[in-house]
C-alpha cells in the first residue's frame, strides 16, 4: 500500500464513517451500508410536472400545484420524506452529522442527474439559513448538499447568492398559508450573487414549496429568468407535514 492509502485505511479503521440511514459504522470503503441503500425511498413512478411530488398515474399536477402558482419553474426530489429520510435529515440538521451532507448530496445527484441536466441551470444556489442558526449549527445543511450537486453538474456554487435576513419560526408545524407568511421578505440577494440566466436552488426538504418560491422570487427580481429547485426529499402530501 502507498502511504496515502495506508493513512486512509487506518483512519477508516479508527474513525469509521457512519451510515446516514442506520447511524452505525459503514463497511470499510463505503459511505452507506449496502442493506441500508436498499431501504432508501427513491421516487419511482409518475410525478407532478411542476414540483416533482409523486402523483397518480395520468395526473399531470399534484393537488397543491393545481391550485398554487409557483415562482419557481420546476422542481425535482430524489427521495420520499419517509421515516428513513426523516432520521437521516434530522441527524444532519440537529445532531451535528455534517458529513452526512456530502453522502446525501452525492446520492441526490446520482438519482436526479438526468432531470437536472435538462434544466440547463447555469449556477447552483443553496437555500440559506439565518446567520444565527448557522452559528448555532456550525454549517448550512443545504449548502453541503448543494456542493455535491454543483460538483456533479460542473456548475459554479453561489453559496452566498442569497442571504436570509429574517429569523423565521420553525415551519414543520405550520400550514401552507402560514409558511408563506412566515417566509415573506425572509430572503435577499447576497454578496455572492452573479448574474445568470437560470439557477438551480437546492434544499433538504420540499414541503409546500414556499421556501423555493420565496427564493425564486428574489432571484427573478434580480434578473434571473428561470429558477429550478432540487431537494433531497419531498413529502407525499402537505398533510404529512
Amino acid at each position: 500500500m502507498r502511504g496515502g492509502v495506508v493513512k486512509n485505511y487506518l483512519i477508516d479503521l479508527l474513525y469509521p464513517r457512519r451510515c446516514p440511514v442506520c447511524q452505525d459504522a459503514a463497511p470499510y470503503g463505503e459511505e452507506i451500508c449496502p442493506e441500508c441503500r436498499k431501504r432508501l425511498p427513491y421516487i419511482r413512478g409518475p410525478v407532478c410536472l411542476r414540483c416533482g411530488r409523486p402523483v397518480r398515474e395520468g395526473e399531470a399536477l399534484c393537488a397543491d400545484c393545481a391550485e398554487i402558482r409557483h415562482d419557481f419553474d420546476a422542481a425535482v426530489s430524489g427521495f420520499l420524506y419517509d421515516d428513513v429520510m426523516r432520521e437521516a435529515v434530522a441527524a444532519l440538521k440537529y445532531k451535528g452529522r455534517k458529513e452526512y451532507g456530502r453522502v446525501l448530496g452525492r446520492l441526490l445527484y446520482a438519482c436526479t442527474e438526468k432531470k437536472l441536466r435538462r434544466f440547463r441551470a447555469e449556477a447552483v444556489v443553496p437555500v440559506p439559513v439565518h446567520a444565527k442558526k448557522k452559528r448555532e449549527r456550525g454549517y448550512n445543511q443545504a449548502e453541503l448538499i448543494a456542493r455535491e450537486v454543483a460538483e456533479g453538474l460542473k456548475k459554479p456554487l453561489l453559496a452566498d447568492a442569497l442571504i436570509r435576513t429574517k429569523y423565521t419560526k420553525a415551519m414543520k408545524t405550520l400550514s401552507a398559508k402560514a409558511r408563506r407568511t412566515n417566509l415573506r421578505s425572509a430572503f435577499e440577494i447576497g454578496p455572492g450573487f452573479v448574474p445568470v440566466r437560470s439557477a438551480l436552488i437546492v434544499d433538504d426538504i420540499y414541503t409546500t414549496g414556499s421556501t423555493a418560491d420565496a427564493c425564486a422570487a428574489v432571484l427573478k427580481e434580480a434578473g434571473v429568468k428561470e429558477v429550478f429547485a432540487v431537494t433531497l426529499a419531498v413529502g407525499i402530501s402537505t398533510s404529512d407535514l
